[in-house]
């Protein structure tokens, strides 16, 4: 089974900082792309910002200049940096993979559980 564990949100002020981190784990073969999406009740989950396996990044418009995304492909994690927090950012966070179990499985995606990010003075 693969499991992907999110940690980092939480409650921060406007124009602060935070990080956010992705772990995936158990049987893995090969992480493809990775990234970070969003939701807020009543709307769709949106992407925030992904990363494929060599590095090529897109990130969704409202977060261009003040999120970064990276990854550790030795370690199959990824993380959100997060700068210049809005109000607007707030929502709960998923961490998305895209990955092979086996080398004869095909690719598919597995989320995270979430995690709370408030922006809020």
């Amino acid at each position: 089974q693969v499991q992907l564990v999110e940690s980092g949100g939480g409650l921060e002020q406007p124009g602060g900082s935070l990080r956010l981190s992705c772990v995936a784990s158990g049987r893995i073969f090969i992480v493809y792309d990775m990234g970070w999406y969003r939701q807020v009740p009543g709307k769709q989950r949106e992407l925030v910002a992904v990363v494929t396996r060599d590095g090529s990044t897109n990130y969704a418009d409202s977060v261009k200049g003040r999120f970064t995304i990276s990854r550790d492909n030795v370690q199959n994690t990824v993380y959100l940096q997060m700068n210049s927090l809005k109000p607007e950012d707030t929502a709960v966070y998923y961490c998305n993979a895209d990955l092979q179990t086996t080398l004869l499985t095909g690719r598919r995606d597995y989320w995270g559980q979430g995690t709370q990010v408030t922006v809020s003075s």
